[in-house]
Parts: structure tokens; C-alpha cells; sequence
């Protein structure tokens, strides 16, 4: 089974990428599976029901999220209604929705996707370790293939916690940081590892944001209302070779494409 996990999309121009380059990545690729992290599709700051109805309309069969999932109020119910878009399984119930989702490609492959987010500079939520065992623990022992997008700011917290899931996970790889890392390789259990996959969005720009105004916060410490930069536009994304039977990985590559550019490359 082959996996493609697109990282953080970024407002509309990582949108109109998504739009563009998805179906040829995905035909061109074999890909089963198509995860898009979604929670900064909303001019940058979380997501709404539409867009989510336009991402699953672009080809993604699982969306998940962070810690700005909360920001645009309109996805609440949204939330608690769509068991295919996730927020992470660690913030305290009664939050809604769900930070797992099991079930079945149309090759008829069974799988499941939990998202977590860390701790470590984000909000002080319920332990991502010993959640991600509970969760581990409930899905049925007969759904091999078990994909993790670890959302969370330290490249220390994610490098243990995918140490952590080590064979038991096919796939963790973390997103939050825009920023994409090139560490990717199979762990000796079986698990694909990256630690973040980086942005779907403008890389003109600071993390995703105009340049100006990031630059702005630094100098005067004021707050700033940030906006999406529109230039140098890429689709970032992972993709994960795994056996359906054992659910070990097989392989993990990077795939960063251009919005001039052709997906094959």
C-alpha cells in the first residue's frame, strides 16, 4: 500500500496547489492513501467546513490537524459530525471529534490514522505517549497498517516519540513546524519516520506568513495581524511504502513539487 501524507496546507494558495498537482501526484505515484494536514488551510489559521468539503473533494481521504483546529468555531460541529477529519486524540474530552480514524482503501486495505499533538511550547494537554498507547491498544489487532501525524514544535519530543511507536506504527511523521527536515528512514522496528514534513503553501515568506509583518513582530514585539505570503508556491508532502499484511514500512521519500513544476519530478 502507498501513502501520501501532504503537509500543513497554508490558506488559499496552498489550496490552488492542492487543487493542481494532487490527482497528477497521485496517479503518477500509485498512491492508495491520500492524508492532507488541513489546519492552517483557512487563511492560515485553522479550517472551516467548507474548505474541508474541498479537500476531501480534491482526493484526500483523511484530514488532520493541530492546535489551531479550534480556531475558525464554525468546524465544531463540523467536527463532531466528520470522523474523517481528525483533531489530536490528546485534548481532554469533552472535546469534540476525534483524534482517530480506521478504515478501508478502495483496494480494500484496513487502516488507521491518529493524530497527536506535543506538549513542548503548545498547549499543556493530556500526554501524547500514553495516549497514543490507548489508542494503539483499541484498534483491532487485525488493522496493520496504523499512521501517525505527530503535530508538535521540538524535534527532540517528535524523534522520541517516534522511537516511542517504533513497530508498532507503519508511519510517524510530524507536522506544526512548516519547516521540512530530511531525516526520513525506516526505524529498525519497521516504522517510517520524518520529523516534519514541512508546508503546503508559499515558502516566499516566514513559515507561510508575509515576510514584512513576520519581521515586524521581531523588531517591535507588537502583535501583528499575519496574512499567507502567495509566492514561491510547493506542495510538500511524504510518501510511504507499506506492507498491508505486516504493516512494517517498506520505504519513505520526500516529495516537494513546485506550482511550476511537473509532479513527476
Amino acid at each position: 500500500m502507498r501513502l501520501l501524507l501532504v503537509g500543513d496546507v497554508i490558506g488559499k494558495p496552498g489550496r490552488r496547489i492542492v487543487a493542481e498537482k494532487l490527482g497528477s501526484i497521485v496517479y503518477q505515484h500509485h498512491i492508495d492513501l491520500v492524508i492532507i494536514n488541513c489546519e492552517n488551510s483557512a487563511a492560515g489559521f485553522g479550517v472551516t467546513p467548507d474548505i474541508a468539503d474541498e479537500l476531501f473533494g480534491r482526493g484526500a481521504h483523511v484530514l488532520t490537524s493541530g492546535n489551531h483546529i479550534w480556531d475558525k468555531k464554525a468546524i465544531l460541529d463540523y467536527l463532531a459530525a466528520t470522523p474523517r477529519l481528525l483533531r489530536p486524540a490528546n485534548y481532554p474530552d469533552p472535546a469534540p471529534g476525534s483524534g482517530l480514524y480506521v478504515g478501508d482503501t478502495a483496494g480494500g486495505v484496513r487502516f488507521a490514522v491518529l493524530n497527536l499533538q506535543g506538549r513542548t511550547y503548545l498547549p499543556s494537554i493530556d500526554c501524547p505517549f500514553r495516549t497514543a498507547d490507548q489508542l494503539l491498544e483499541s484498534i483491532p489487532g487485525e488493522v496493520k497498517v496504523r499512521i501517525v501525524d505527530f503535530h508538535a514544535e521540538v524535534t527532540s519530543e517528535k524523534m522520541a516519540f517516534g522511537w516511542y511507536l517504533d513497530g508498532r506504527a507503519s508511519v510517524v511523521v510530524g507536522t506544526h513546524t512548516h519547516v521540512p527536515t530530511a531525516d526520513e528512514r525506516v526505524l529498525p522496528g519497521g516504522t517510517a519516520y520524518l520529523t516534519d514534513v514541512g508546508m503546503t503553501g508559499p515558502y516566499d515568506s516566514v513559515i507561510g506568513m508575509d515576510k514584512q509583518g513576520s519581521i515586524e513582530r521581531f523588531l517591535v514585539g507588537v502583535p501583528v495581524r499575519f496574512e499567507p505570503a502567495t509566492g514561491d508556491v510547493r506542495l510538500s508532502s511524504v510518501i510511504v511504502d507499506i506492507d498491508e499484511a505486516t504493516g512494517h514500512a517498506r520505504s519513505i521519500e520526500r516529495l516537494m513539487v513546485n506550482a511550476e513544476e511537473q509532479a513527476a519530478q
